[in-house]
């Protein structure tokens, strides 16, 4: 919570949310807080050892995950983190059992009528985002050699191919009906909460240009997951609109702090995490480590205290 975004989030705040807020506006006065989400929400191990006091030692959820530190600013006791590492839109209403057998309980199981707040951070996982990724990373690229990049073709083609289906699309596309459903949910169980579905955060170079073999992805797929990346946020972005629900946009104020920066700059970790030295930096690998947490952080508890 130390780490000042100010000129990013004051323009945002400035232009977008103060304007719609009358000058003797007092700030919203929380009491029960629920947080609903994947690793981007849980901000798995950016803490060791994972926090077991809501969700199994296997979601890996952090004590500094930005639901615990937004909790912690708005003085709420009465709150639940039920966010957990490779959370889908299922795991909301059903039990999740994580990677060593761990099992999460339906994450909406943590949501009463009293509940007056609630983040929801998800949908890459529907989307199959992470597994995306993972398939494309390439440790032998062509060296000028004669040998076919990566391996036979770029990871795109075999998603995206020339004249077929883009299945990374169809999956965003599919994926909103899935969000839209999860939020009028809560409505239903909290019919008095005010919900924030938060986006992710800038985790690859906007300009499409990779940083091989920092992050051993080439830049043509580098490209192409970024548009996909941005595909999603607007998807979810359009839900929230069409929900009537505010969206919290970490992805804007985080431009220029993605993987492919310096380790003290970047917000999301690579490959190979080059901060085990330094707290702020450590992070599961293409996941928001401290500093990402830090400045998800930031943002959400603004969002929080400004009515849209």
């Amino acid at each position: 919570m130390n780490r000042i975004r100010s000129a990013a989030i004051a323009a945002m705040v400035a232009v977008g949310m103060l304007a719609a807020i009358p000058a003797n506006a007092a700030a919203p006065v929380y009491h029960e807080y629920v947080a609903l989400g994947d690793s981007w929400t849980a901000d798995v191990f950016t803490t060791f050892p994972p926090t077991t006091q809501f969700t199994p030692l296997d979601c890996a959820q952090s004590v500094t995950d930005y639901p615990h530190e937004v909790a912690g600013a708005l003085g709420i006791s009465n709150f639940r983190d039920a966010s957990c590492g490779s959370a889908t839109t299922v795991s909301l209403t059903q039990p999740q059992t994580a990677a060593l057998g761990g099992v999460n309980p339906p994450q909406f199981d943590r949501l009463t009528p009293t509940t007056d707040l609630v983040t929801l951070g998800m949908g890459g996982n529907d989307i199959g985002l992470a597994g995306d990724i993972e398939g494309c990373l390439n440790l032998l690229p062509n060296l000028g050699l004669g040998t076919p990049a990566p391996l036979g073709g770029y990871c795109k083609d075999k998603l995206a191919p020339k004249g077929g289906v883009d299945s990374v699309a169809v999956a965003i596309t599919a994926t909103a009906p899935k969000i839209a459903t999860a939020l009028a949910q809560i409505h239903q169980r909290s019919p008095h909460a005010r919900i924030l579905l938060v986006n992710y955060l800038a985790g690859l170079p906007a300009n499409g240009k990779g940083c091989w073999p920092i992050v051993p992805v080439l830049d043509p797929d580098v490209a192409y997951l970024q548009a996909k990346f941005l595909q999603m946020n607007a998807m979810l972005a359009a839900v929230a609109t069409a929900s009537h629900v505010q969206l919290v946009d970490t992805y804007t104020p985080t431009l220029g702090h993605d993987v492919c920066e310096a380790p003290t700059v970047a917000d999301v970790a690579g490959l190979i995490p080059l901060s085990v030295s330094n707290p702020l930096l450590l992070a599961f690998p293409f996941h928001p480590n401290g500093a990402g947490a830090a400045a998800q952080s930031e943002i959400v508890l603004d969002a929080v205290h400004h009515l849209p």
